[in-house]
């Protein structure tokens, strides 16, 4: 009869634990800001910087309510060189769910928060296009962390003919033009309509009639689903403002069975990168890849160094493979 006891007064303080902890949370998401910050963070993730410019308030306000989304374990953070990406903390359940799904619906200012994401997720897009547009033409006589043909050999290495290859971000296309020599079809997607034009121009020039240039989203690339053997992003990833979306873009367009190669840098601390280069990301971790992978539906990942530059600020290039 004590054991009973015992166990059942036990479960009862881990009820009672798990009824504080939503009541706090209920107290949290009271305030309608906090709950708009939530909505936004629910699949996406934001700097301070860009959730003022979509909700229109004061840093202090945001960093405020972020500071209590996050000590209830509503929304995380990552640090990423001098700035801080905020997202909601996986899939709440129960109430808080509800409550998130029902104020998507309900509240007045949600509709308003939605287009003003899409126009700030769009904007990261545009300042990386941008820089790319000013690049066209010139990739060959200016540096780019990571672009080196040491780096770009061990992908291309592994090619079997004859393969369906999708150059993601692909730039003018050297890579691309690369693996046309040996490919069945090389598709060339890039966001930079200039990239495209210049790349398309030297494929015509070089006779590669298996290549072809799409202008196109990485996260929504222009390619049928299951129609291609080899999904390759050359140092793209760090540029791209959703790298999971991107991969799980890959993981859509792949056959049963094929494969993605991912160049990219490995985590840095070099924040000028973000003005010099237009990058968005200062690098992944090996486990960030392996993660990203994995819940894109990847299995077989392998990854390792394979470049380390011997100049300032010494970025090194990771080589990331895995399977569909």
């Amino acid at each position: 009869m004590l054991k009973v006891r015992l166990y059942v007064l036990r479960y009862a303080n881990v009820f009672m634990g798990q009824m504080s902890s939503t009541i706090k949370s209920l107290r949290v998401l009271s305030d309608p800001t906090r709950l708009r910050l939530l909505l936004l963070l629910t699949g996406e993730e934001l700097t301070v910087a860009e959730l003022q410019e979509i909700l229109g308030m004061a840093q202090s306000r945001i960093s405020a309510s972020l500071g209590l989304l996050k000590r209830e374990d509503l929304v995380r953070a990552r640090r990423v060189g001098k700035n801080i990406f905020y997202s909601a903390a996986g899939d709440p359940g129960g109430v808080v769910a509800a409550i998130r799904e029902s104020a998507r619906e309900d509240l007045p200012e949600a509709a308003r928060d939605r287009a003003a994401l899409v126009l700030t997720m769009r904007k990261r897009k545009d300042r990386a296009a941008e820089y790319f547009n000013k690049l066209a033409g010139r990739f060959g006589r200016v540096y780019v962390p990571g672009r080196s043909w040491q780096a770009l050999a061990h992908a291309a290495l592994g090619l079997l003919p004859p393969m369906v290859i999708a150059d993601m971000g692909a730039g003018e296309g050297m890579l691309a033009q690369l693996m046309a020599r040996t490919a069945k079809k090389v598709i060339a997607v890039d966001n930079s309509e200039k990239m495209v034009e210049f790349g398309s121009a030297l494929a015509r020039e070089h006779g590669f009639r298996n290549l072809e240039y799409r202008v196109g989203d990485v996260e929504e690339p222009p390619i049928e689903p299951g129609s291609v053997d080899l999904a390759i992003f050359s140092q793209v990833l760090h540029h791209v403002p959703s790298p999971p979306r991107a991969l799980a873009a890959a993981h859509r367009i792949l056959k049963p069975g094929g494969r993605v190669v991912i160049l990219d840098l490995a985590s840095h601390s070099y924040e000028q990168a973000r003005e010099l280069y237009a990058h968005i990301w200062l690098g992944f971790a090996e486990v960030e890849f392996f993660q990203m992978l994995k819940k894109a539906g990847f299995s077989k990942i392998h990854s390792s160094i394979v470049a380390r530059e011997v100049e300032a600020p010494h970025f090194q290039t990771l080589l990331v493979t895995a399977a569909k």
